[in-house]
């Protein structure tokens, strides 16, 4: 029962919201967050003390001829990403606080809709679930980008839809193909591992394919990410934090859980490959965020960058690799998320995120400057912040695997330094100029919401376990399953 409230409580809210004014409306939205939270929190410390609680599970018939359940369960990977998912949408909807947003009634709506969207996803323990799921996911963040977007908005978005649609279409053909061959044309997830582990080599690398291109769509890995950069940017800010903070999490979840065990020899095929784009994407990302003038434009491609990484060490399948992914989609959605807030105030005060146009603004706001550069730190993995614990995991996996490989992957490390304090540079040190010197002191309103995310990304580098511990088993348990199969067909 635990897993569907934490499905349909954000959705449970939108009538209430659309009962209020435009006013009261925010705060309704942040109490629906808030709440969402909190569940979700007690859900994540339940799951750790006892995992084996009937509450995890709801499994019931759904469509009845297709023996498709509607079946949700909570586990020590999605956990990690529904604990994300409920504790960033509340940041989100308070970043729309003091700041003057047309008809925000709706706006809200379609976050508080996307949200149980992607918990669905994340949660959905039958193939057919997942894919309704993620589909819907698309509708609310579509909307938000057309209908609140900037110029070019019809444009951008419509490319972002296409890009998305096209690639959801191979995946629906990839579930399809795998469900033909369940032994009892089940849509279970563990049905599925089954199947896919005894289709041939061919066939797996066939549906690899067709599932990667939906996940490598998403994410984006190079050279799917034309759609990206432009919707980043385009998009309002607080859909270019459900695009960058959870959204894209979405196709990284996917690649452990409903891409590698299912063709196990689809991976052994073509994970060097995989791995060569992800690395790619890296560099290309980095390079490309290093040449920006716009702020949230290098925020844009040095996501890029990051996922990048994050999709290397899932296809290395070792502990380490993995276990490094998932703690930095945990830790990259709440820097990226905090990073565009920063954007988001620059933006509303100066009217512009030109760099070179900025400067000297720690001079007129030393809280905002402490507070942005703890952030700043975070993303650029210094130790005991959130972002060095995963990148480190990630390297050591990505070590295992291929030292060339992780030389290349490094890189990220250092360019991300240099992009992000080239940015930090001219935007907060120098003087003051004649547009600058109006900045202002940020609101008690934008100090809580940066103290909050600084407090975050200090505290996940002091305590990694809380969230390694979680998931370590049934990292093992993925990573056993894939190298079994593939063991079996080498003995043979």
């Amino acid at each position: 029962m635990l897993v569907l409230l934490l499905l349909i409580l954000p959705v449970l809210f939108v009538p209430i919201l659309l009962l209020f004014s435009e006013k009261q409306s925010k705060n309704i939205a942040l109490v629906a967050a808030l709440t969402e939270m909190c569940v979700g929190f007690f859900a994540f410390y339940q799951y750790q003390i006892n995992p084996t609680c009937a509450c995890f599970n709801w499994n019931t018939i759904w469509i009845q001829n297709l023996n498709a359940n509607f079946h949700l369960q909570l586990n020590g990977i999605n956990s990690v990403l529904v604990l994300l998912t409920t504790l960033i949408v509340p940041f989100i909807i308070q970043s729309t606080f003091e700041r003057d947003i047309k008809n925000i009634k709706a706006y809200l709506s379609l976050m508080l809709m996307m949200q149980t969207a992607l918990v669905g996803v994340f949660l959905a323990q039958d193939a057919l679930l997942f894919y309704i799921f993620w589909e819907l996911a698309l509708i609310p963040i579509y909307l938000i980008c057309l209908v609140f977007g900037g110029e070019n908005r019809q444009k951008i978005t419509f490319k972002f839809f296409v890009y998305t649609l096209f690639g959801s279409l191979f995946m629906l053909l990839a579930i399809i193909y795998v469900w033909i061959h369940t032994e009892n044309r089940s849509f279970d997830i563990h049905s599925f591992y089954k199947a896919g582990a005894l289709l041939t080599a061919k066939e797996q690398l066939f549906v690899f394919i067709a599932f990667y291109l939906a996940f490598a769509i998403k994410i984006p890995i190079f050279p799917l990410h034309t759609w990206q950069p432009d919707t980043y940017v385009n998009a309002p800010t607080q859909g270019t934090m459900l695009l960058s903070g959870i959204m894209l999490k979405m196709g990284t979840y996917a690649l452990i859980i409903w891409l590698i065990p299912v063709v196990p020899l689809g991976w052994q095929q073509a994970s060097k490959y995989v791995i060569i784009l992800s690395v790619i994407s890296v560099v290309y990302g980095s390079l490309m965020a290093l040449t920006q003038h716009n702020f949230k434009r290098m925020l844009a491609y040095s996501s890029i960058g990051h996922v990048g990484l994050i999709a290397a060490g899932i296809f290395t399948m070792n502990l380490q690799g993995v276990q490094g992914a998932m703690y930095q989609m945990l830790s990259h959605g709440i820097n990226v998320v905090a990073l565009f807030f920063v954007c988001d105030i620059i933006t509303n005060r100066m009217k512009t995120d030109e760099m070179h146009k900025l400067g000297g603004i720690r001079n007129v706001s030393r809280v905002f400057s402490v507070l942005f550069l703890i952030i700043l730190l975070g993303s650029v993995a210094l130790p005991l912040t959130n972002g060095f614990v995963g990148e480190f995991l990630l390297l050591h996996g990505l070590f295992q695997y291929n030292t060339v490989v992780v030389v290349f992957a490094g890189l990220t490390v250092i360019l991300g330094a240099l992009y992000m304090l080239r940015a930090y540079q001219l935007i907060m040190h120098g003087d003051t100029n004649a547009l600058t010197e109006s900045f202002g002191v940020i609101t008690v309103n934008e100090k809580i919401l940066l103290a909050c995310f600084a407090g975050l990304i200090i505290f996940f580098g002091l305590f990694p376990n809380l969230i390694l511990d979680g998931s370590e088993n049934q990292i093992k348990q993925i990573i056993d399953h894939v190298h079994e199969v593939t063991a079996m067909v080498v003995k043979k």
